[in-house]
């Protein structure tokens, strides 16, 4: 509590000190770290940025409330922390470097345009779907969510158009430029395609899953998002969330679970249901 009353006095203090040259310090301060959070506001980053700060918070109140043992422990931490950032921003930082090369860092962002209501895009989603599988075409469609995709959507080529089931076959057309990746989406709205996934290191998936369902389960297992695939081997819709895995979904299964994104308010069944109603039928059987 001294430690505290102390860093209120020496601010007062310092505050007749006050001049144009700090004023100055704090714009500056303040703009590099609004360009940070434009940077990785599309991005996982942004979240481990969110987590480094509550860790300098809680720094300074163990070290207000003479908490020495904790204080100790998260100022190494923090200490430690301009390592870790720049080992984790590696590609937000290559990026900055590239937009200041170019002049282009203080340029506005562009916002993509959505609507309040996407409940169409879910019928255009499983008849594209539907006819990939008939015809054995493989394709992966991530659904994003609450967690931003950023770094994934710079891993491939950005579309930003309406979706629609023709855009979404024609993409995944064999030996076409874009079809060996996954597609995102966000409500109704096809963001990207040709997308780089990462593989789930989960070592008990079954051997018979390929790379299309590793990738699925991968992204699935570190965001939100829902992921949708077509095994071109098989002609099976299968859908990942959360690090699980539903597979021979029919239309109508795969409506429920897709209702439960678009409009949870009409639809209550998501894949969490749709696994416990699974897993009841199976011991019923």
């Amino acid at each position: 509590m001294q430690n505290f009353l102390r860093s209120i006095m020496d601010f007062f203090n310092q505050l007749g000190e006050f001049g144009w040259i700090d004023v100055l310090d704090i714009i500056i301060v303040t703009v590099v770290i609004y360009q940070l959070l434009k940077l990785t506001r599309e991005t996982r980053a942004q979240q481990v940025i969110k987590g480094f700060g509550v860790l300098i918070l809680a720094a300074q109140i163990c070290d207000w409330a003479n908490l020495s043992a904790i204080s100790w422990l998260l100022d190494y931490i923090v200490n430690a922390g301009a390592i870790v950032l720049v080992i984790l921003f590696q590609p937000e930082l290559r990026q900055a470097l590239e937009r200041i090369g170019r002049g282009k860092l203080f340029e506005k962002a562009s916002f993509i345009p959505t609507e309040s209501n996407n409940v169409w895009a879910v019928d255009e989603i499983i008849r594209a779907m539907q006819n990939l599988v008939m015809n054995k075409i493989g394709a992966i469609v991530v659904i994003q969510q609450k967690s931003p995709l950023g770094d994934i959507l710079s891993s491939g080529t950005r579309i930003e158009a309406r979706v629609s089931s023709e855009l979404l076959e024609n993409l995944f057309v064999p030996n076409t430029p874009l079809h060996d990746g996954a597609v995102i989406i966000q409500g109704g709205t096809l963001l990207a395609a040709g997308c780089f996934l990462p593989m789930s290191a989960n070592p008990d998936i079954s051997q018979n899953l390929g790379s299309r369902h590793r990738a699925a389960l991968g992204i699935s297992e570190i965001s939100d998002a829902l992921v949708i695939v077509a095994s071109e081997e098989t002609g099976i819709i299968s859908v990942a969330q959360e690090g699980k895995l539903i597979r021979y979904l029919d239309g109508s299964g795969l409506r429920s679970i897709l209702m439960a994104v678009y409009a949870p308010d009409q639809a209550q069944k998501g894949i969490n249901s749709l696994l416990h109603w699974r897993s009841r039928h199976e011991k019923r059987t």
